[in-house]
């Protein structure tokens, strides 16, 4: 089947919708509020994702995504400078690693949900 693609849009849940949309912002992504219940948020108009006020402990202790960033060790010092891991307990950050394919860094939102930032070699 071969159709050009425009973007994809993983769904996240969140145990806190609240906390968990104020911790996006704080990150940087822009919101747009769809319902009560769901909003989307993008880095670019073909980036972003869903976060819904929906939590299944299995299905978030279990969500990662990758970000392809263009510079993931100037990427790891602006997550340090914005300080997320102070206002917001349950998040963490994981220093950047070494592959063969290239290197990424890591983060935990406020539900678990864990992000890779990474870099590809070019």
């Amino acid at each position: 089947m071969q159709h050009p693609a425009k973007s994809i849009r993983p769904f996240i849940g969140a145990i806190n919708f609240e906390e968990s949309r104020h911790f996006y912002n704080d990150l940087g992504f822009e919101e747009s509020v769809i319902s009560r219940e769901m909003s989307y948020f993008r880095v670019s108009p073909a980036v972003g994702f869903y976060l819904q006020n929906a939590y299944v402990k299995d299905w978030v202790d279990n969500s990662m995504i990758f970000l392809e960033v263009d510079d993931v060790h100037e990427y790891w010092n602006e997550l340090q400078n914005l300080g997320l891991q102070k206002k917001y307990t349950t998040v963490r950050l994981t220093p950047i690693k070494e592959y063969y394919w290239g290197k990424e860094c890591f983060m935990h939102d406020p539900s678990g949900i864990l992000w890779h930032f990474g870099e590809f070699i070019k």
